[in-house]
């Protein structure tokens, strides 16, 4: 009798436990990031992905969630970010023309084409920040960030 009870058991479990990797699996989501007119194609792309509002800015990329590299083809990168839970996200790309993984200056500025989620253009009024770069994953989605050249 108690053999029986604990087959019942098992199988209840077992039955839980696939179902509940299941329901997680359908809560979790992709994100294809794409970064077009790029000034040339050489180096890489670095993609961060941030999920935290005490981020960006982030010059040393030490708070990211996931990173990235997409190589350069006709000026264009693409990387797609898998098994994203729902939530609020940022993102941050670097064109890294000569590969070395940092933010490369001028005076102060960066002389390599960077970007974030939600900007069109970046200057002393319009700084970046988790808040202003951040969108909601709720599926999968696409979201095309702006290379800037300062």
């Amino acid at each position: 009798m108690k053999k029986s009870v604990i087959k019942i058991l098992f199988g209840i479990l077992a039955i839980w436990s696939l179902s509940s990797t299941v329901a997680m699996a359908k809560e979790s989501y992709t994100l294809k990031v794409v970064v077009d007119n790029l000034r040339n194609s050489k180096g890489v792309v670095q993609f961060a992905l941030y999920n935290r509002y005490d981020t960006i800015p982030d010059e040393k990329y030490s708070k990211t969630y996931k990173m990235s590299v997409g190589k350069i083809s006709n000026k264009k990168a693409v990387v797609v970010f898998k098994g994203l839970p729902k939530g609020k996200y940022a993102v941050n790309i670097l064109h890294d023309e000569n590969k070395n993984g940092k933010i490369d200056k001028g005076l102060m500025l960066p002389i390599e084409g960077i970007g974030f989620s939600n900007f069109t253009s970046i200057n002393m009024m319009n700084k970046p920040s988790f808040k202003k770069a951040s969108f909601m994953i709720r599926s999968n989605m696409q979201k095309t960030v702006k290379v800037i050249y300062l």
